[in-house]
């Protein structure tokens, strides 16, 4: 895959397409926040290509998630 923007076709043959990192929709996550939280999850692809949005979207789920059972302090 060419360097930059583009899109890469995974496993099951979607197009999967990177974009920027979108703004958080929950009230008080910032995007610094989830782009951490985001870096640690998907550590791994980040070699391969950025992320999608459902990566952003899930990554600030799991953050969400993590900061409400305690698993995680708030930064």
């Amino acid at each position: 895959m060419k360097k930059g923007k583009g899109k890469e076709k995974n496993v099951k043959g979607d197009t999967k397409i990177e974009v920027e990192q979108p703004k958080p929709f929950t009230p008080g996550i910032t995007k610094a926040q989830v782009r951490q939280h985001a870096y640690e999850l998907y550590r791994d692809k980040l070699g391969h290509g950025g992320l999608s949005l459902q990566d952003w979207v899930l990554a600030e789920k799991d953050l969400v998630s993590m900061m409400q059972t305690g698993e995680i302090a708030e930064r």
